[in-house]
């Protein structure tokens, strides 16, 4: 029997889980069909999507308030088809304040509700916890220290394992990927990672390129690449590389491949964080918010570290440069010592690899999957 599932993902990394959990249920059981909220790779995969993940994309109270037109039309939109025509099972990915209001309502319409890649109730406002037990029939979480927590509070829950480390490869040996950007094996590579988000690109695409401009003057020979994340454009980024002093080969998709080519990255906070650890990369993570939305996201985080990767590890492995912090010449300085310094860039990477180990050993997006058929009652299709 042919099954309708709406699916939410409200930003880039959601995006790509979304595309990959929707493959495996598809190669699973082709009579299925999704809607919802999602980007380019959700749509490639099969999903159509009502809303573009891309307009949904902002961080901070301040960037919410500018962006609460276009997320309140999203809203209303997938409200009136839940009431109205409402699917067998509705998938939410993160986006914690859109996505527990909107299973409010597939809960009140009777509407089963899975939850995969798990807010980070654990990090910060942890009584949203006891909201998800009311609204959640199941939680697919990706990494194993939130199982207990969820298990605390009588949450049905799974730990599926991170479906990046199944996503997270090159495409080209290195010399083919230098080959293909342009790049001098010779010389030194630096990574520009300004985000996935319109709001990032804005609040710090500026403080990297200076930093960028920085480096350039102590190091004459580096060379700098930009991976474009799939939720923006290239005239998203240009107006930020118009410095005649600043050569950056910007570079569509292939981020895996951008990535194995650097020597040392800046990035924002994310996930990229996490897929830059996997692939083993020293690094500097950014971040700056309004400061009004800093002010109170202060008092109410609950963890030592602002990066997924530093937080998986359960240690400070790279440099966290937040607010005030994140100037250009103290990005400089990081980035300069993980060049120069073998011993430190060495150490950097050994603890990195540790970092793969706690996320499960692969076929994240298959488990999540299953559970999607798990409870839509529904066996293995026609493949």
């Amino acid at each position: 029997m042919h099954k309708r599932i709406m699916i939410v993902a409200g930003e880039a990394s959601g995006d790509l889980h979304g595309s990959n959990l929707v493959k495996e249920a598809l190669r699973k059981n082709q009579d299925l069909s999704f809607f919802g909220i999602g980007g380019p790779k959700m749509r490639e995969a099969g999903v159509t999507t009502l809303v573009d993940s891309s307009d949904m994309a902002v961080v901070g109270l301040i960037e919410v308030i500018s962006h609460f037109a276009v997320i309140r039309r999203a809203f209303k939109t997938l409200k009136r088809i839940i009431r109205t025509d409402p699917p067998d099972l509705l998938i939410l990915i993160d986006y914690p304040d859109f996505n527990l209001h909107l299973a409010k309502v597939a809960k009140n319409a009777g509407v089963r509700v899975l939850y995969y890649i798990s807010p980070q109730v654990w990090a910060w406002r942890v009584g949203r916890v006891k909201k998800i037990a009311r609204l959640v029939d199941r939680m697919a979480v990706v990494f194993p220290f939130e199982v207990p927590f969820y298990e605390k509070e009588g949450v049905p829950v799974t730990f599926v394992g991170h479906p990046l480390v199944d996503t997270v490869h090159p495409t080209m040996t290195p010399s083919e990927a230098q080959a293909r950007f342009g790049l001098d094996p010779a010389k030194k590579t630096v990574g520009l990672f300004p985000g996935s988000r319109k709001g990032e690109i804005k609040n710090l695409s500026a403080t990297i390129l200076k930093a960028a401009c920085l480096l350039r003057k102590h190091f004459p020979d580096v060379q700098f690449i930009l991976p474009l994340a799939s939720s923006l454009t290239t005239a998203d980024i240009a107006p930020f590389l118009e410095s005649p002093d600043l050569d950056v080969r910007v570079i569509e998709e292939k981020v895996y491949d951008v990535m194995q080519v650097c020597d040392a990255i800046i990035t924002v906070s994310g996930t990229v964080t996490l897929e830059t650890a996997l692939m083993g990369v020293p690094m500097v993570i950014i971040y700056r918010v309004s400061p009004l939305t800093y002010a109170v996201g202060k008092r109410l985080i609950k963890v030592d570290h602002i990066g997924i990767c530093n937080i998986v590890a359960g240690e400070r492995v790279v440099q966290e440069l937040i607010q005030d912090d994140a100037e250009p010449a103290w990005i400089t300085a990081e980035i300069a010592r993980i060049l120069t310094d073998d011993d430190y860039a060495k150490e950097m990477r050994a603890r990195l690899a540790g970092i793969r180990a706690k996320l499960g050993s692969g076929g994240g997006s298959a488990r999540a999957a299953g559970l999607v058929l798990e409870m839509l009652g529904a066996g293995q299709g026609t493949k």
